[in-house]
């Protein structure tokens, strides 16, 4: 294998996970809170950037195949998926009722380090679009490279998930000071709410397709 195709195939795995991962969704908006609220969030950058990594890898590696043949899994998925996303909404339009719920400096108390991380395994894997996007495509786009080139493949879409979480988690906190507003907090719930909702409803809507 040349350094050429090595990094051609690095770059490909980067820039489709990056095209993928950059936009709203459940464990998106989990994580950009986690930041603000800044609990947990090294444990949770490091749980998702660890789960895509593992997810490409088992793609590339043949699972994708696996998955493509059984459509009363992913419909099985899907139903959980939707079922999960509509208690994480409803509890999170119920929060953005109170304006003082979630002051990042007020005394609310921080859930439990495995509290968290179920939540972040929740929203990782009981999402069907991480194995319809994640799995299946990545890995079957990945899985098209001789094997050396696979592992730069791999790379390059691990580097881009670990980074873009980096980025969420952190960067969350450039925000702060417009978040010590409860009212700030009232409409980032209101929003991340109606998403939940929305996503499980499109779910739902694929499930009983």
């Amino acid at each position: 294998m040349t350094a050429t195709s090595f990094l051609l195939a690095f770059g490909q795995g980067l820039l489709l996970s990056l095209g993928l991962i950059v936009a709203i969704g459940a464990q998106n908006a989990f994580v950009l809170r986690q930041g603000l609220r800044r609990e947990h969030v090294g444990e949770v950058v490091l749980f998702c950037a660890l789960a895509d990594a593992v997810l490409v890898a088992a793609g590339v590696a043949g699972m994708a195949q696996f998955l493509a043949g059984r459509p009363d899994l992913a419909r099985a998925l899907a139903m959980a998926g939707a079922a999960f996303l509509v208690g994480y909404g409803l509890r999170a339009l119920w929060r953005c009722r109170r304006g003082d719920a979630l002051r990042a400096q007020a005394g609310h108390p921080a859930l439990p380090r495995g509290a968290v991380l179920a939540q972040a395994a929740a929203f990782t894997l009981l999402n069907p679009h991480v194995y319809l996007d994640t799995v299946l495509l990545v890995g079957s786009i990945g899985a098209q490279h001789p094997p050396l080139q696979r592992l730069a493949f791999v790379a390059g879409a691990a580097l881009a998930s670990a980074g873009w979480f980096v980025a969420l988690g952190y960067g969350a906190r450039l925000l702060a000071p417009l978040f010590e507003r409860p009212r700030a907090w009232q409409v980032l719930d209101a929003g991340i709410g109606l998403t939940m909702l929305a996503l499980a409803a499109g779910l739902l809507a694929r499930a009983l397709a």
